[in-house]
């Protein structure tokens, strides 16, 4: 065993990538680095929107800001080095460097999709209770939200990280993902991993679960309140509030469900690859958007921020 670990962590793997040098998949990687700069760029914006307009200084927002946070690693964990090796042709990368991606991405999943859920309670608490919605989510609930946000997915991730790096591989280093997603490394330990296997599944099932569970729970209860408010005013208020964040929700658990819930004999590599192009760039990049363009005081805080770069510009 120790021969393969010591092979291991000087050899590293190959990352067998999703595009090849074909003409139609040329065009798909440029499309992939378009949307890795609309995130890249979407998610800046948004927090420095944040932290600089005093109107978006809200619980809501703060959540916010830490969700494009979040985003903004995840897709700068996963392009860049993928884009280094389709161009270089190399494709190569270490072990360190390999446990060290595990790590982030599994963390950044399992931070985000507990933030999202947690975010529903929010929701709630400002649709049900808005007269003591400042009490109840006053400074220190927000700080114990993403506190906990982090420390799961972070938790979650270390787990999976030492677990996976643990592992001795031998034989092809060829890993059939364009990042060490965990699972595809699976497939090149030498021992048995049906014990891993059980307890990735159990992690995410935990981590995916769990938040969903809050979600449904929060939405059925602003179901309940918004079914006795007689105002239809109220209604479209409610909806307003709660759409944006239903949105978020459906596009990040649609894609993490069909990834890690599918029985492993429905599960071909390309179908893995796909579903992991959707939610570590394509979600990243929908969620600035999503919360941007359907809020009126985002909106606001960025023709705030275009008039007085206009003013300054002028003689």
């Amino acid at each position: 065993m120790g021969r393969w670990v010591n092979q291991s962590y000087t050899d590293g793997f190959i990352l067998l990538g999703i595009f090849s040098h074909s003409q139609t998949d040329l065009v798909l990687f440029s499309v992939v680095m378009v949307v890795f700069t609309v995130a890249l760029g979407g998610n800046i914006l948004l927090i420095f929107l944040i932290y600089m307009d005093p109107q978006l200084h809200t619980p809501m927002y703060f959540f916010l800001s830490q969700l494009s946070l979040m985003d903004l690693m995840l897709v700068c964990n996963i392009v860049p080095k993928m884009a280094a090796n389709f161009l270089s042709g190399r494709k190569s990368v270490s072990f360190v460097g390999c446990g060290i991606q595990i790590g982030f991405f599994v963390s950044l999943v399992g931070s985000e999709g507990l933030l999202l859920g947690l975010m529903a309670y929010d929701r709630y608490v400002a649709i049900s209770h808005p007269l003591h919605y400042p009490i109840l989510m006053n400074q220190k609930v927000c700080l114990q939200i993403i506190g906990s946000s982090w420390a799961f997915g972070i938790i979650d991730g270390v787990i999976q990280m030492v677990a996976a790096i643990s592992l001795p591989y031998c034989g092809s280093r060829n890993v059939d993902h364009f990042f060490c997603e965990v699972q595809a490394l699976l497939k090149l330990a030498c021992v048995d991993t049906s014990l891993f296997d059980t307890l990735l599944f159990a992690c995410c099932v935990f981590m995916l679960l769990l938040p969903f569970s809050i979600i449904v729970a929060s939405y059925a209860c602003i179901l309940g309140a918004v079914l006795r408010m007689r105002s239809a005013q109220t209604w479209k208020k409610a909806l307003a509030t709660c759409s944006s964040h239903l949105t978020a929700v459906t596009v990040f658990y649609g894609a993490a469900m069909f990834m890690y819930l599918r029985p492993r004999c429905y599960r071909p590599p390309s179908h893995d690859k796909v579903a992991s192009i959707f939610y570590t760039v394509l979600t990243p990049m929908l969620n600035p958007l999503i919360y941007s363009l359907r809020n009126q005081e985002v909106m606001g805080a960025l023709r705030k921020v275009l008039n007085h770069c206009r003013i300054g510009s002028q003689p």
